[in-house]
């Protein structure tokens, strides 16, 4: 998918009621021999596609790898309801392989995990729930989910009304993502990035009962505070902008979550937790417009050459 220089390696997962499983491991074609690793996890509709990303870690020194989730990218098979789960536990499954697979049989010492807006809220409750194991050695958040981007009445009420439905009528769908970010993306609608429309559609997948409960359950864990014992670096634009609608500022704000969710609930993550604004970002940092991409790029090197061991 991303050329030669690219492979994929499958991890068959455990099945579930919808039947087989995989979630997919991505990796240069010629395996690197760093001490050092970092594992990136993406967001919801979406997927591993940011190889210049790849090539600014590969510039200081790590191997580079990255996991499609179950049921989204790479992942996604024919029988399946695409990036639905009803509990963000399951990810643990295919995270705990990938570090696995990446420290073990690949042998690097050193793991940084990288998590982006939903992959972001995942892999915090992930590293608290393995603080004990010694499996990360930082965690890097970009844009992650750490709240419902909406009123008091959907965070409070509507909360606990989409419990409550979700619990009975789980594959009912309930939102839809607005297209406006994506067209802000894409090489076909103007944007300055190619990617696979079938993986990462501009009109998202459907948002279903079930996922927006698992996710909110996410949150309220987050919430009461987490305790992950390595370093963590989280990074969020300076602004948001309406994430309902095409604006002039798409290009240069979080139009996808509020920014100051992200900061306020930082705090709560751990003992050693470092807040980088980027100006001008975008939800994806990796994918804002320049200088935005590149300040992003160096405060990230910045904190990890200060918190993440050589070997």
């Amino acid at each position: 998918m991303l050329g030669a220089d690219w492979v994929s390696r499958t991890i068959e997962l455990a099945p579930d009621a919808e039947g087989a499983v995989v979630a997919t491991l991505v990796e240069r074609a010629e395996r690197s021999k760093a001490t050092r690793a970092v594992l990136y996890v993406h967001g919801f509709v979406d997927y591993f596609f940011q190889t210049h990303m790849a090539e600014q870690w590969e510039q200081q020194g790590y191997a580079f790898y990255a996991l499609d989730l179950r049921k989204y990218g790479r992942s996604l098979l024919d029988h399946q309801t695409p990036n639905y789960t009803s509990d963000l536990s399951v990810y643990g499954e295919e995270l705990d392989a990938a570090a696995r697979i990446i420290r073990e049989d690949y042998g690097h010492g050193v793991l940084v995990v990288m998590g982006h807006s939903t992959g972001g809220l995942i892999t915090s409750l992930w590293s608290h729930d393995r603080r004990e194991a010694g499996i990360i050695d930082a965690l890097v958040l970009n844009s992650p989910w750490f709240d419902l981007n909406g009123t008091y009445f959907e965070r409070t009420l509507g909360t606990w009304m989409i419990d409550k439905f979700g619990a009975v009528s789980a594959r009912t769908p309930v939102s839809t993502l607005g297209e406006h970010y994506g067209r802000s993306l894409h090489k076909s609608t103007g944007g300055n990035w190619d990617y696979d429309l079938r993986l990462k559609p501009l009109k998202g997948f459907p948002v279903l009962a079930g996922w927006v409960r698992a996710v909110r359950r996410g949150h309220a864990r987050l919430h009461a505070g987490l305790d992950i014992a390595c370093p963590v670096m989280v990074c969020a634009s300076t602004e948001s902008g309406p994430h309902t609608r095409w604006h002039d500022k798409l290009d240069r704000t979080d139009s996808v979550l509020n920014v100051e969710h992200i900061a306020e609930r930082a705090v709560g993550l751990g003992n050693l937790v470092t807040v980088a604004r980027i100006q001008d970002g975008i939800h994806d940092l990796a994918l804002s417009p320049e200088p935005a991409r590149q300040r992003f790029f160096d405060e990230v090197f910045r904190w990890v050459g200060t918190y993440v061991p050589e070997a």
